[in-house]
This record gives C-alpha cells, structure tokens and sequence, in this order.
C-alpha cells in the first residue's frame, strides 16, 4: 500500500470514528489511571456491561493509591458481574506495586507500562497512546479486521 493510500484509509477511519463514534466515560477524561481501568475492564467484556461499573468503580477507587489501600475482596466486589476476575486481581497487585515504588500513576514508559502485572502489549499500547498521545500503535482483533 503506497503513502498516499494509508493517509486516505486513516482518514476514512477518523471520518468514520466523529460520525459514529460513541460517547465513552473514560474518553472524556483519558488519564493513564482511568484509561488503565477501562482497559482492564473492557477485556473479554461488553461496553454495555462495563458502562456502569467502570463509574461506579471510579468513584470507589478514584487513583492508583486507592485502589492499592483497597482490599482485594473490595476490589471484586466493585467489579462483580464482569467475570475473569483474575484481570481485576493483577490490576490490583499492579498498584500495589506501584505504590511501594512511590509512583503515584502509570509509568510514561511504555516498557515500565507492559512490566506491571496483567498489562500485555495491547493495554500498554492503549494507555501509551490514548494517555500520553505517544505514537504506539495498539491493535486488537478489532483494528485487525479492518
């Protein structure tokens, strides 16, 4: 495919994201926590069933060292529903961890982003990009049928 065909198809892809597009929570607001959350919470999950929760979660556990005070049993709790706990158990190691380290938020760097537990290369691209406006591409079985 030449330049001039990739400009176009991600042109067509913009133009078709501001005519549909749906109007998301984490989108309003996209700091690397709150992109991190939805994430986490949209793997394997609906945006239909993620919707309330991701909130009602964000509320609970409005940072990084919230949600690290917090019990994992509270954790779940918040979550409950949304199955494949074991995402919502590493998130919860993750800042932990962070917090030991004295971090406040999610690493800039997109290699210290995929260290932390339970962040494969799609969520580290996500938060890198959406978070940081870095260029890394993250690609899902979505972007990939396009």
């Amino acid at each position: 495919m030449t330049a001039g065909a990739r400009a176009a198809r991600g042109a067509d892809l913009v133009t078709w994201y501001r005519r549909h597009g749906r109007e998301l929570p984490w989108r309003r607001d996209p700091t690397p926590y709150r992109v991190w959350v939805s994430e986490i919470m949209l793997q394997q999950t609906t945006v239909a069933a993620v919707f309330p929760r991701y909130e009602r979660f964000v509320a609970r556990f409005p940072d990084v060292a919230s949600l690290a005070r917090a019990e994992e049993s509270e954790v779940l709790t918040e979550v409950s529903g949304l199955g494949y706990y074991r995402r919502f158990r590493a998130m919860h190691r993750a800042a932990r961890e962070l917090v030991e380290k004295g971090v406040k938020d999610l690493p800039r760097s997109l290699a210290e982003i995929r260290a932390l537990p339970g962040i494969g290369d799609y969520t580290a691209g996500a938060i890198s990009a959406i978070a940081f406006d870095e260029p890394v591409a993250a690609v899902d079985g979505n972007a990939l049928r396009i």
